[in-house]
């Protein structure tokens, strides 16, 4: 499976960026820290879309979740080998599908599996995911290996449904969050009712809940037009409902 045309598109969003970057595992990541007292075996590993950690809007995301009270690590799941930041512009020629097939889903896990360990070692034993778009992948799979505690994905993507949503319920422990679009090729509406069906109506006894947000394209949590109402209104939503969802079950 590929990326869709909306996961190469998008707006940079401004801003300065407060945290720091750290190596964990010898994987460079930037990390969001709170300026409050939180608890410090508990912490957000995000997990980025195809721009890298050098995307300013991820740096920005990461901080506001700190603002809430949780540590967030976003590690550099691809090898320092992002999607270039002028393939958000009009007109761009980049080569997206040369680029995808260097990182395909299982070049993130050798990744994690570096990070999460020396996670670890530094006191955090309970570990969240938040992955937007590329990031979902990981997410589902560091899910069954039960190897976090708490799922939200926002627009994912590369995940087979119904395949992937039937294992999560079989195997998984995680409460799950899905906050998902009106125009998501990677994520459409069959994809979402398929979901709803395995997991709604309390299938699932972990947890689990879908947004939809009308008027939003897929990416729109990290990369949306924020002059666009609906988009503002999408972004905001998925962010208090994610954070809702992860002081409820962290």
């Amino acid at each position: 499976m590929s990326l869709c045309k909306h996961c190469v598109s998008g707006v940079r969003h401004e801003g300065t960026p407060e945290g720091t970057f750290e190596e964990f595992g010898g994987v460079r990541s930037y990390v969001a820290t709170p300026t409050v007292d939180y608890p410090k075996d508990k912490a957000i590993l995000y997990l980025i879309d195809i721009f890298g950690i050098d995307l300013p809007n991820h740096q920005l995301l990461a901080d506001d979740y700190a603002k809430n009270g949780f540590k967030v690590i976003v590690p550099d799941i691809l090898y320092n080998d992002p999607a270039p930041v002028d393939a958000l512009d009009a007109g761009s020629n980049w080569d997206f599908m040369a680029w995808l097939s260097k990182h395909g889903g299982e070049t993130v896990l050798p990744v994690l599996d570096k990070v999460i360990p020396a996670l670890h070692a530094s006191g955090i034993t309970t570990i969240a995911i938040l992955g937007f778009c590329y990031g979902a992948r990981p997410a589902f799979d560091l899910a069954f290996n039960n190897t976090v505690s708490v799922v939200v994905v926002s627009h994912p993507s590369l995940l087979k449904v119904p395949d992937d949503i039937e294992k999560y319920k079989a195997v998984s422990k995680a409460p799950l969050l899905i906050n998902s679009c009106e125009i998501d090729m990677m994520f459409p509406a069959d994809a979402q009712a398929a979901t709803d069906k395995i997991l709604g109506g309390g299938a699932f006894a972990p947890g689990y809940e879908r947004t939809y947000w009308e008027g939003c394209t897929h990416g729109f949590s990290v990369r949306g037009d924020l002059s666009d109402p609906k988009v503002k209104a999408g972004r905001e939503g998925v962010f208090k409902a994610s954070v809702e969802f992860l002081i409820k079950h962290l």
